[in-house]
């Protein structure tokens, strides 16, 4: 059988499939990756979470963390990646009114159901009528929802919160 190749496109759970040996290396190289201890977090977000998301959720460097993991099953390294997205708004944006939010979802509930929040999240965008604002609430950086909402050209608004809270705000504009 032909063994994976890891790119920053390799989704987690492919990997762990792959390898599942890296999946104490994942936890060691950043904190929030400890979740994936959590079995219905590991069918369900690691399915659709690439390396290149998963560094960004973790304040990694993806060449680091994929170079990592390379390493340790014996493949070879590169100096550069590309990186899906990565260029998430964290400074609050002129757009922003607390009064054009029409909708919160909580995916931290979805999440710990097993539930899959990315369709209903993104159903939710889909009807914000012009200038319209949906609040998501998510335990970690939604990185790849965020990444389909900006290939919809969706805009949004990351507002990290106290502890392991991060908002979402997208807008139909």
């Amino acid at each position: 059988m032909e063994k994976l190749i890891i790119t920053p496109k390799t989704k987690i759970f492919d990997l762990l499939e792959a390898y599942p040996q890296l999946e104490d290396v994942l936890i060691s190289a950043a904190p929030p990756f400890k979740k994936l201890k959590n079995p219905v977090l590991r069918k369900t977000i690691t399915k659709i979470t690439s390396l290149s998301q998963a560094a960004t959720i973790g304040g990694l460097k993806v060449e680091e963390l994929v170079n990592r993991l390379r390493t340790e099953i014996g493949q070879t390294t590169t100096d550069t990646m590309e990186v899906e997205g990565g260029n998430y708004t964290t400074e609050k944006p002129a757009w922003f009114d607390e009064n054009k939010i029409v909708e919160t979802i909580d995916i931290r509930e979805m999440l710990n159901a097993g539930e899959q929040p990315v369709h209903e999240v993104l159903s939710a965008i889909k009807r914000l009528k012009n200038n319209e604002i949906l609040k998501v609430i998510a335990p970690f950086i939604p990185a790849p929802l965020i990444d389909k909402s900006l290939s919809m050209s969706y805009r949004h608004w990351l507002d990290k919160q106290a502890g392991e809270e991060y908002w979402v705000f997208f807008i139909n504009d």
